[in-house]
């Protein structure tokens, strides 16, 4: 099969290389030339473990190419995949189809043979039908069908999710289609990985169920975790009591300073917009979105706290400022309500994370970076874990503590205990869901 992907941001990205690895021929189109030019050199603008070594691989092998002319990708191409960006618009929550729909019209006025438009990005509901509609109005004489075709690429560990995916949604119209899809996804319908075909509107509407409720349980346990602290339980032996449970489950039930990233805070408010503008509001997700906002200025209160109520003159030594480990995404990462909230208090804050100073630098002003943890911690008032990278997870806390001139010690993923704390030397410590001391 030959594919043509337009967009080279991560879910294009990714998606080119892999499908290059199936054994398709895949052409990856991009308006941006720097992009281009780097992704010709070999380099990837974007940081996810094992994606330079598989695109070197096939590109060596002839299988995948970089291009900014739309019309030779898709000059003989049998699918053409939109994998550009949808951010939520300004105002009033609504997913941005501007990119989508121009892709749609671009990819109509190249196509000159049958050839399967699939969506691949995230979109409302009902935006396939009109991708098939800006398609007809552009090239009525195109012979042509919609696919839906949503990712499920968690950040980090995108290349094993392609390659080992949960399940494959494909929504369609026609036998045809569909076929053009199989053949996609060969590879997987092999080795018997589930490969679900249904309708437009149902593709489109399980990729946004799916993130909202991932997001509420990630919500859930923050509420749970604040409830915690106030009686006190622990959160991580309530997260073990009630994951172990088969209808619940244990993923996405680990406290922390709230969601962030690329999909769930803007899939959560895109999906509460759908509802309103149906009036059938999804209330649930609506408090999710709230609720997610109020956990990251609580994180506030607790830094407050260990500080004395006052962040002034204070030095701050920050560990991980990415939304996740394993990413240099800092979408709506929970640093970005912290950090500025310590820096605006006249805080000195030192940095470190092992892939975010090339995003964090424009969006956290007046921080100083630091590549060693131990550097950054010399002389600082308060540590602030933020960001589990596995680098954070063994450190020499006694070291550390000694080499602060105030030892405390702000733990919001739950990395350490309140003894490992105490044994070190930190005068005083504070976790999530989980009883401090020295408060």
């Amino acid at each position: 099969m030959k594919i043509a992907m337009i967009g080279t941001g991560y879910v294009g990205l990714v998606s080119g290389v892999c499908f290059s690895d199936f054994g398709h021929e895949v052409v990856c189109v991009d308006k941006d030339p720097r992009k281009i030019e780097m992704l010709e050199r070999g380099e990837v603008p974007i940081y996810e473990p094992g994606l330079d070594t598989l695109m070197a691989k096939n590109v060596e092998a002839g299988r995948l190419s970089f291009t900014l002319d739309l019309n030779a990708a898709i000059d003989g191409a049998d699918a053409v995949f939109i994998a550009v960006g949808t951010p939520t618009r300004r105002g009033d929550g609504h997913a941005d189809l501007t990119y989508v729909m121009a892709a749609a019209e671009e990819i109509a006025r190249a196509a000159d043979h049958y050839v399967v438009v699939v969506t691949k990005s995230t979109v409302p509901v009902g935006t396939n039908r009109k991708v098939q509609e800006v398609v007809a109005a552009a090239n009525p004489e195109l012979d042509f069908d919609v696919a839906s075709n949503p990712e499920f690429l968690r950040e980090g560990a995108a290349i094993d999710d392609f390659m080992k995916p949960d399940r494959v949604v494909v929504g369609v119209e026609s036998d045809r289609a569909a076929k053009v899809m199989e053949d996609i996804y060969r590879p997987l319908y092999l080795r018997d990985f589930p490969i679900i075909t249904t309708d437009l509107e149902s593709a489109e509407m399980i990729k946004y169920a799916a993130n909202a409720f991932l997001a509420t349980k990630i919500t859930f346990i923050n509420e749970i975790a604040a409830l915690c602290e106030k009686v006190g339980a622990d959160v991580k032996q309530v997260s073990k009591g009630m994951g172990l449970d088969g209808r619940i489950g244990n993923k996405f039930l680990h406290a922390g300073p709230g969601y962030g990233g690329s999909c769930f805070p803007k899939d959560t408010k895109a999906l509460a917009r759908i509802g309103q503008d149906h009036a059938s509001p999804v209330s649930i997700v609506e408090t999710v979105i709230k609720v997610n906002e109020e956990t990251k200025r609580r994180m506030i209160d607790k830094l407050l706290d260990l500080c004395g109520g006052s962040f002034n003159g204070k030095r701050v030594a920050v560990l991980g400022v990415t939304f996740k480990p394993n990413t240099d995404d800092m979408r709506d990462a929970p640093a970005l309500t912290i950090v500025p909230a310590l820096v605006g208090g006249g805080a000195q804050v030192s940095v470190v994370d092992p892939q975010g100073r090339r995003e964090g630098e424009a969006l956290l002003p007046g921080v100083r970076w630091e590549d060693d943890p131990y550097a950054a911690v010399e002389g600082a008032d308060l540590l602030l874990i933020l960001t589990e990278w596995n680098e954070f997870r063994a450190l020499d806390l006694g070291r550390i503590a000694s080499s602060m001139a105030t030892a405390r010690l702000a733990d919001l993923r739950n990395i350490y205990s309140s003894s490992d704390a105490e044994a070190a030397g930190f005068v005083a410590y504070d976790s999530i869901g989980r009883v401090g001391y020295g408060l």
